[in-house]
């Protein structure tokens, strides 16, 4: 059999609707130049605009295009954070967001910013009481992520939301695993700064999105010319963008189906591995979740033995996020469900995809309890 690519959470097959859109761009002129062959560049990004626009039912001037997700959630809290100037100086985070927002979490505090990291209970989830009671006379940025990249728990983000607009602090989620799975309806969510990523739904690596409401301000993290509204210098990436929009529409299109379908063969893999190995751990059971993603927590196992033994085998995993990966610790994320000393180790995730068949996940309910035998009893020659 071919390989089995379960992997998607971590990057996902440019489409060839993507591709398509993308050859004929890719020798496309400046779209700031003012003659005819810029100003054909310049409807390509603006249409483009308007496309994220309508899937995000957002306003097309409240898109802005940037160099991925991690950059879009950096020049989010930053951005707000520098834009804000004396005057209130805590931010509301949770334990398990990706690296980008925890990093730049840390840069606000190095400029003498207060930050809270809510802790999430054993299923992943944050406790809105606990966020609602976070948030002082003083806050005034908050970032809670849509849904995890790594054990795929949905967030309640809209109700986050609220009980931050009624204290009138700025609200920024990381929608990058979401993007074709969930609907990202702005205005339903009630956020302030959404971010996304291309490459996570069959677009190209290298650009994203930053949705920024209408009134919120940003400060630019660099300097250089006035592209994407003086947020963002830099000649834009003409291919790039025109192969995110069409990819973005295409999933907004499919994600009903493509949803229902795939949290089906989660459901299947995840059943079938708990009554044939016991003792495994689901993370996130019990909690709204992705349909693709399925952490499992195997006792006595090292997930980067694991790892290699399915790569060896024709199947392509992961133990979490590709943003740390290399790490020998568990992540951030696992840590933070609280697992036994048996399981944190042993975490594996398997992302499915759009094109993930129903063969595929049933080849690897075939042959994962023997890749766990090999791993937990190495073969002595």
């Amino acid at each position: 059999m071919a390989r089995i690519y379960l992997d998607h959470a971590a990057t996902t097959p440019v489409r060839p609707e993507a591709v398509a859109a993308m050859v004929p761009l890719l020798g496309a002129f400046n779209p700031s130049s003012l003659h005819a062959e810029g100003r054909a560049a310049r409807t390509v990004v603006d249409d483009a605009r308007a496309s994220v626009g309508r899937v995000l039912g957002a306003a097309p001037r409240e898109i802005v295009f940037t160099g991925g997700g991690s950059e879009a959630d950096g020049l989010a809290l930053l951005g707000a954070a520098r834009a804000l100037g004396p005057g209130r100086r805590h931010l509301v985070t949770s334990a398990i967001e990706h690296p980008a927002v925890l990093r730049a979490v840390e840069m606000l505090e190095g400029e003498g910013w207060r930050a809270t990291r809510l802790a999430v209970d054993a299923r992943g989830l944050v406790d809105p009481a606990a966020f609602g009671a976070a948030l002082t006379s003083d806050t005034a940025l908050a970032s809670i992520m849509l849904a995890n990249n790594e054990i795929g728990v949905v967030q309640p983000v809209a109700e986050l939301a609220r009980l931050a607009r009624a204290r009138g602090v700025l609200f920024h989620t990381d929608a990058v695993a979401a993007a074709g799975w969930l609907p990202l309806k702005v205005g339903m969510l009630g956020i302030d700064l959404l971010a996304l990523s291309a490459h996570k739904f069959h677009g190209p690596k290298g650009v994203g999105v930053l949705f920024v409401r209408s009134g919120v301000a940003l400060a630019p993290l660099s300097g250089g010319g006035g592209q994407e509204r003086g947020l963002r210098p830099g000649t834009e990436n003409v291919a790039g963008i025109a192969g995110l929009a069409v990819a973005l529409e295409l999933a907004e299109a499919e994600r009903p189906e493509a949803s229902r379908r795939v949290a089906a063969l989660r459901d299947r893999l995840e059943a079938a591995v708990a009554a044939e190995i016991p003792g495994t751990i689901v993370n996130g059971a019990g909690a709204p979740r992705l349909p693709g993603i399925v952490s499992l927590a195997f006792a006595g196992v090292p997930s980067d033995a694991l790892l290699l033994r399915l790569d060896l085998d024709g199947i392509a995993a992961s133990a979490g996020s590709a943003c740390a990966a290399g790490a020998l610790e568990p992540s951030h994320v696992t840590a933070a469900l609280e697992l036994d000393d048996a399981h944190r180790l042993g975490t594996i995730r398997f992302s499915l995809g759009r094109a993930t068949t129903e063969a595929e996940i049933d080849e690897v309910i075939r042959r994962l309890p023997e890749l766990l035998a090999d791993v937990r009893t190495p073969v002595t020659v």
